[in-house]
C-alpha cells in the first residue's frame, strides 16, 4: 500500500522568516519581478517601486523576507509618513512556488510586529486591493475606514500615480479608489486616554532628564 504523502505546510517546511539586511540586496529584482507578475494576474494596479527604494528599505532593516534556503519566498516592508505618526506595511507577496501554505499570514505576522516594536504610538495603514490581505488586516485588528483617515502625506500618495487605476483616484479627489484603505490605531486599544499636553509635558520631561 503507497504511504500516503503528508500535506505540505509552512510549519514541515524549511521557509524561515528574517528582518532583512544589506545582505539580501540581490533578491530584489526577482521581488520586484514577482509584484509585477501577480498584479498582472489579477489585473490590478500597484504602486511601481524601484530596484533602490527596495534595497535602501531591506539596508534599514525595514523589510521582512520569507526563504527557502537561499530561495526567495516572499517579501513586504514597512514605511513611515506623517513625521512616523503613520506607517504602512507595504509590497506584500509570496512566490507562486510557496503560496497556499500560510507565508503570507507569517510575512505579516512579522511586519506588523516590527512596525509595533519600531513605532509602539503610530498608526498603521494598508491600501489594498487583495481580499486575503484584508482577511489578513482584519484578523490583526485594522478596520477598513475612509481615505480621509489615512496620512496626508503626500509622499505616500505620489506612491500611487505608477498605478494604473490613479485616474480613479484623482477622478474623486482621493476620496476613494479600487483599493480599500485599513487602519489600525493602537491608541484605541489603550485602557485610558492621556491629554495630548500632558503626553507633551512628559515628552519634555524625560527629553530635559535624558540631556
Amino acid at each position: 500500500m503507497e504511504e500516503k504523502k503528508e500535506k505540505r505546510t509552512f510549519e514541515n517546511s524549511n521557509i524561515r522568516i528574517v528582518v532583512a539586511d544589506a545582505s539580501h540586496e540581490k533578491y530584489v529584482d526577482e521581488i520586484l519581478q514577482t509584484i509585477r507578475e501577480a498584479a498582472r494576474k489579477r489585473g490590478t494596479g500597484i504602486a511601481e517601486r524601484t530596484h533602490e527604494y527596495l534595497a535602501t528599505k531591506i539596508k534599514e532593516s525595514k523589510a521582512i523576507l520569507a526563504l527557502d534556503g537561499d530561495r526567495f519566498a516572499g517579501f513586504s516592508y514597512i514605511e513611515t509618513w506623517g513625521n512616523k505618526h503613520y506607517v504602512t506595511t507595504s509590497g506584500l507577496i509570496v512566490h507562486p512556488d510557496y503560496q497556499g501554505l500560510g507565508v503570507a499570514r507569517h510575512i505579516k505576522d512579522y511586519t506588523f510586529t516590527l512596525a509595533r516594536l519600531r513605532w509602539p504610538h503610530a498608526k498603521i495603514f494598508s491600501l489594498t486591493s487583495g481580499a486575503a490581505v484584508m482577511a489578513l488586516n482584519t484578523q490583526l485588528g485594522y478596520k477598513p475606514v475612509t481615505f480621509a483617515d489615512l496620512t496626508d502625506d503626500e509622499a505616500f500618495w505620489q506612491g500611487c500615480e505608477g498605478c494604473c487605476n490613479v485616474d480613479v483616484l484623482h477622478r474623486t479627489g482621493r476620496k476613494y479608489c479600487i483599493c480599500t484603505g485599513m487602519l489600525y490605531d493602537p491608541e484605541e486599544y489603550l485602557p485610558a486616554k492621556i491629554p495630548a499636553e500632558v503626553l507633551e509635558r512628559i515628552r519634555r520631561i524625560d527629553g530635559e532628564i535624558e540631556e
